[in-house]
C-alpha cells in the first residue's frame, strides 16, 4: 500500500506562484508515473501535468508555459511549480501515482488533495 500526502496548497493572487509537493510512503518497491490532477467545483477532474520514472513530461494545454512538474525518485516525491497562475486554476489538486510492488503487481494510488485558491 502507498500513501501519497500533498502539501503546498494555499490562497493567493492572479499572476503569483505556488509549489505543490507530493511525497510517496509506504512499502515501495518503485513508483512509476507520477502525475498531478485537478478538480474544480462542478467540474470533472482533469489530468494537469505527468512524469514517467525517466522524466519524460506531459502537460495540459491549460497550464504549458506556466506549469513545470518534477520528481526526485530517490525520496518518491514529485512537484508542481505553479507560475503566472489564474482564477480559472482554483481548484483542489491531486498527486497520483503508478506503483510496481515487490509481488509486481500494479497500482494506482490518489493522495486526498490540497486546495489551491487564486483570487483575480
Amino acid at each position: 500500500q502507498v500513501r501519497l500526502v500533498e502539501s503546498g496548497g494555499g490562497l493567493v493572487q492572479a499572476g503569483g506562484s505556488l509549489r505543490l509537493s507530493c511525497a510517496a510512503s509506504g512499502n515501495i518497491f518503485r513508483i512509476n508515473t507520477m502525475a498531478w490532477y485537478r478538480q474544480a467545483p462542478g467540474k470533472e477532474r482533469e489530468l494537469v501535468a505527468g512524469i514517467t520514472r525517466g522524466g519524460s513530461t506531459n502537460y495540459a494545454d491549460s497550464v504549458k508555459g506556466r506549469f513545470t512538474i518534477s520528481r526526485d525518485n530517490a525520496k518518491n516525491m514529485v512537484y508542481l511549480q505553479m507560475n503566472s497562475l489564474k482564477p480559472e486554476d482554483t481548484a483542489v489538486y491531486y498527486c497520483n501515482a503508478d506503483e510496481l510492488s515487490y509481488e509486481f503487481q500494479q497500482g494506482n494510488y490518489w493522495g486526498q488533495g490540497t486546495q489551491v485558491t487564486v483570487s483575480s
